[in-house]
This record gives structure tokens, sequence and C-alpha cells, in this order.
């Protein structure tokens, strides 16, 4: 990373406590490790079947049962990290959480219950930190490339990767759950349905399929409950000491198909909570074996949550995949690094003089140089409502190791550092983070302001106060009297920042 952009570390001592909890559409996992010697040990294991993808209908609503289902674990959860700080708390919802109309109307109080926030993210960020679990629990050997597989109960990823790094992701919209519904929703199984839906569902792999046999791998890996289910189902028919291979699968698929319904499957080492589901896991890896080529795939024993936890380590410090990420959207359109640099450079003057008054907290602080470094990418497709161009791109992109929200959240700030402040500017940020939102904009706007001639020269006072909603700003008057344009900018400022709900004074001395 640049040396312009410092990003401050989180600091973590030996015997610290960090939790990682997944919201997964079948089951809620939480696992708990202690920080010992740079190492992560793990102390807590907790697992509940949910099956939040049962509860969502076609509309994006939730079903109600299902809804004080998953609230009632993540109570249970919160009890038990009632006492990790919630900087040592990552809590990640998945796909189901993703497909809800209103997404808000849940995390609300699922928040409430854990005691925690909860982040979205997008199926490639879940393919990431899949991936990242997977490679610290069974590290590869150096160079080799190796092919993951996560059946969950709403998607499916596919990550082509080596050492650390994901190279190639992808999520489809196939889980366990998902497709059991989808293509046996009257419980009824038979050979020309699966014929049908195996015909359906190999043709979602085969979007990248080419791409991914083209790259190659040496080893293939499964993770999640789904796969472990499965390679348990093949040890137990003798087929295999563990793995999925492609001589097994058939024979696991020809005996659940003897059942003829779902209820009725009788696989041996598959356990009851599993059974409503399996016949849509076995269709996708079939599936995936078939489009992929796979002869063997090993099973995991880590999954997301493991990924959760080591990429904890790496936030706020020189290994934040964020940093790495913002640098490459800089470098791809192309951003003047010294004008960002610049910016950057007084917000953070103004940010260290309020946050104590505006609870402002380190997190804000990395977001917001973040938004500094990118606020001029909307340039690269036009001057004309660049800021408004920018912001989609980010909301949109993905971009890896940014959760939904924080890539709202950066939206946000981009889409706002600038004119008018349209009043659905902050409509998609949850309420715990609107008045840091707002508070942010206020200081990047200001910054960039300031450097509106995109000169290098230092602004000799610039003292910023702040006390409840309201932000006095002194300037050098030489430094203004000098700058017509600026003056002129920041006398207009007032009325722009109230609709951040923030009145400005500025003074000049």
């Amino acid at each position: 990373m640049n040396d312009a952009y410092p990003t401050t570390a989180l600091p973590l001592q030996d015997g610290d406590l960090l939790a990682a909890v997944d919201l997964g559409s079948n089951s809620f996992h939480m696992v708990v490790a202690r920080y010992v010697l740079g190492q992560l040990r793990i102390v807590d294991r907790l697992r509940e079947t949910v099956r939040m993808a049962e509860g969502l209908d076609r509309k994006g609503g939730l079903a109600p049962e299902v809804r004080q289902r998953a609230l009632e674990c993540l109570s249970r959860f919160g009890q038990r990290i009632r006492d990790v700080p919630p900087q040592r708390v990552r809590a990640i919802a998945t796909n189901t959480v993703r497909r809800l109309a209103a997404p808000q109307s849940f995390l609300m109080p699922a928040e409430t219950a854990l005691g925690h926030a909860i982040e979205v993210v997008a199926g490639r960020e879940e393919a990431r930190l899949i991936y990242l679990g997977v490679a610290h629990a069974q590290p590869s050997k150096p160079g080799e490339l190796r092919l993951v597989i996560d059946i969950g109960g709403g998607s499916t990823e596919c990550i082509i990767g080596s050492g650390f790094e994901a190279i190639e992701r992808e999520s489809l919209q196939l889980g366990c759950i998902a497709t059991t519904r989808r293509f046996f929703e009257n419980g009824k199984l038979s050979k020309k349905k699966w014929r049908d839906a195996l015909t359906e569902v190999t043709a979602e792999f085969q979007q990248f399929a080419g791409t991914y046999r083209a790259l190659g791998w040496q080893e293939a890996l499964g993770s999640s409950g789904t796969n472990k289910a499965i390679g348990e189902i093949c040890a137990a028919m003798k087929l295999t000491k563990g793995a999925v291979t492609a001589e097994a699968l058939p024979q696991v698929r020809d005996r659940l198909l003897q059942a003829e319904r779902i209820e009725l499957i009788d696989l041996p080492g598959l356990s009851a909570d599993r059974r409503p589901v399996i016949a849509g896991g076995i269709l996708v890896l079939e599936a995936a074996f078939n489009a992929l080529g796979l002869t063997r795939m090993a099973v995991s024993k880590a999954a997301m949550r493991e990924g959760v936890l080591y990429d904890m380590l790496g936030r706020g410090g020189a290994d934040d995949p964020r940093d790495a990420s913002v640098a490459a959207l800089m470098q791809r359109y192309g951003i003047d690094e010294g004008q960002a640099a610049r910016v950057e450079a007084t917000m953070l003057r103004l940010f260290d003089q309020v946050a104590g008054a505006w609870a402002l907290d380190p997190d804000d602080r990395l977001m917001l140089q973040r938004a500094a470094r990118l606020h001029e990418l909307g340039l690269a497709l036009a001057h004309s409502q660049y800021h408004v161009h920018g912001a989609y791109v980010v909301e949109h992109s993905d971009i890896s190791g940014f959760s939904r929200q924080q890539q709202q959240f950066l939206a946000a700030l981009m889409r706002t550092h600038r004119r008018g402040i349209p009043k659905s500017a902050f409509d998609a940020l949850p309420d715990r983070l609107l008045a840091p939102a707002r508070r942010s904009a206020a200081l990047l706007r200001l910054a960039v302001l300031l450097h509106r001639a995109h000169e290098g020269d230092p602004i000799p006072q610039l003292d910023a106060h702040a006390e409840g909603n309201t932000l006095t700003l002194t300037v050098s008057k030489r430094w203004l009297d000098s700058r017509p344009l600026v003056r002129a900018d920041l006398e207009g400022e007032p009325q722009d920042a109230a609709g951040l709900g923030i009145a400005l004074k500025l003074l000049a001395a």
C-alpha cells in the first residue's frame, strides 16, 4: 500500500477472544477462538439448524415461525459472546438475508438478539471468506491451485485459489434447501424428475465451467455441512473413506431415489436433520462433478466461519483486504493519487479533532480514508454528476473484503461529497450507521471543498469543534482571502450541511 495511505492497526493481545457468527440459509454457526502467540485456538463451537431458506417466499418475505426460530438462536449465541468486545465479533448473513425484500426488518431485531452488528455479504465475498477458511485449515502446497466447492442452504460457491488468495469466485443460487424446494416441492422423488433437474442445474455450472477447467487445479475440496454429510454417506456405504468420487456419487444418488419420497430417504450415515434437504445437495454436487469433470473431492473441516476469523486478523492492519481492493479501484479508474492523499490528510485532521465529541470510532476513520481515496472515481466515466457515477460503481461492484452495508456506507459518502444532499442518500443504511455516516459525510465534504483547486500548499490553520450536531470550523483568514472560490464555496456550505442534519458555523481567524 502507498505510504501516503496509512491505516490504523487493530491491536490484539495474547488471550483475546474473537468470535465469528455465520447466519447460513440452513444452519447458524458460531466459532469462538482465542488469540495465542499469533495463532487462533478454537475454544468453542455452536451450531443450530434454523433453515432460514425454508421460510423464504417468492416475494422475499420470511415466515414468522422461521424468523422467530432465527431470533431465538441468535439470542442464545449472543449470551455466549456477551463479554466479547464488538470489534472482536463479526456476524455474517448470506443468501437468504440477501434475498429478503426488506432485510432491515429482520436485521434490526436480529442484531438486538445477538447483541452485535450483522453484515450482509455478496455471494462472491462469501466465496472469498469460504476459501480463506479452507486455506488456513488445510494449507496447499506452494504454487498449487485448488478448487473449493461449498454447498450451503441457499447458494453454492465455487472458488479456485492458490495459497490464501482466491483467484476465481462464483456464487450460484443453488443450495440444498433451495434446490430441494425448487425440484421436489411435493416431496416426490423419481429418476425422471432427477434427470430433468440435473440438466437444469448442470447448465448453471456450465456458465463458468470452461474458464475453471482451463485454469485447472491439483486438488478439489468440499466445505460446509452438505459436502461433509455426503462424504459421511460415501464412507458409511463403504464406497470411500470419506471423500466423494465420480464412482461413488451415482451410487449414493441411486440409493436415495429408491425412497421415492423425501421423508422415506434411508441413506447410511445420514442424520435426521439433514434428511429433508439432502436431495438438493446431492443433486447440486452431481451437477458440479459433471460440469467441472471432477473425479474426486476431499471434504474440508473448515468453512466460512473460520475464514471470517482469519479475515479479522488482517482487518485494520497492513493485510486488510479492503485496502488492497481500494488500491485496485484507484488504479483501474485512474484516480489522481496526489489529490486523494491531500483530501485524505485534511479529512483526517478534521476527523481527529471531532471524533470524541461525535462518537466516531477507528472503523469510521478507515471508511472515511477509503472514501477520500475513491471520491473522484466517477471522473473516469463523466465529469457531470461524477459523484453519482462513482457511488453507483462502488455500491454495485463485487469488492473483496467489504460487506454490502460497508459498500453502501462508502457509496453514501461518495454520493454526498459534493452538491446537494438527496433525501434518499442514506436510505440503504441501518439506523445504527446513520449518525456516523452523516457526520463522516460532512467532514469529507469540507476536505474536498478545501482542496477544490488541487493545490499542494498546506492549509495553515484548520480547527474543528463539534458539539451535538453543530460543527464549528475555523480557517485562516489570510489563506481564505487569497482563495475567493474556496471562500464562496465555504459560505454556501452551511445550507448544504443542513441536509445532513448538521449546523455548520464558519469562522475566519
